[in-house]
């Protein structure tokens, strides 16, 4: 109780620990867009997106649930100094589980609603081919 009570003051006073952890790391950052990019293809933004979104943060980055309004807050402020291209770009040169791994998270993020627009498949396709992932490397388990 008291430990939360302190983060809570202390993140007043520096800034919420996510919207940190997601600024300080530009391939975090890029990454997040993306998978923001893939909510917004389709033209709206359901329920089960964000869900997936939420989830994503949580566990695969570690993004506490407290953070993720703030976190998604940042990413709308400042997200549009960086397009597709350039956040792509932070991926060409990160190691090819890495880049599996958003283009999964992308694809997670598309089948959510339980319908797959024809603007998300053009833009998983084109980060695919940016990525030089194979369909198939999504599809497939980790591991």
């Amino acid at each position: 109780m008291a430990f939360a009570l302190l983060d809570q003051i202390r993140s007043i006073f520096d800034g919420d620990p996510g919207v940190r952890k997601v600024a300080d790391d530009p391939v975090l950052s890029a990454e997040l867009l993306m998978l923001f990019r893939m909510i917004l293809a389709d033209g709206s933004v359901s329920e089960s997106e964000m869900v997936a979104f939420r989830r994503i943060c949580k566990d695969a980055f570690g993004i506490a649930e407290t953070s993720i309004d703030s976190v998604i807050e940042y990413l709308n402020e400042f997200g549009y100094e960086t397009n597709g291209s350039q956040a792509i770009a932070l991926f060409r040169d990160l190691d090819i589980e890495r880049r599996k791994q958003l283009a999964r998270h992308m694809a997670e993020i598309a089948k959510a609603d339980s319908q797959l627009a024809e603007s998300e498949v053009r833009l998983l396709r084109r980060t695919l081919d940016l990525l030089d992932i194979s369909p198939v490397d999504v599809v497939k388990p980790e591991g």
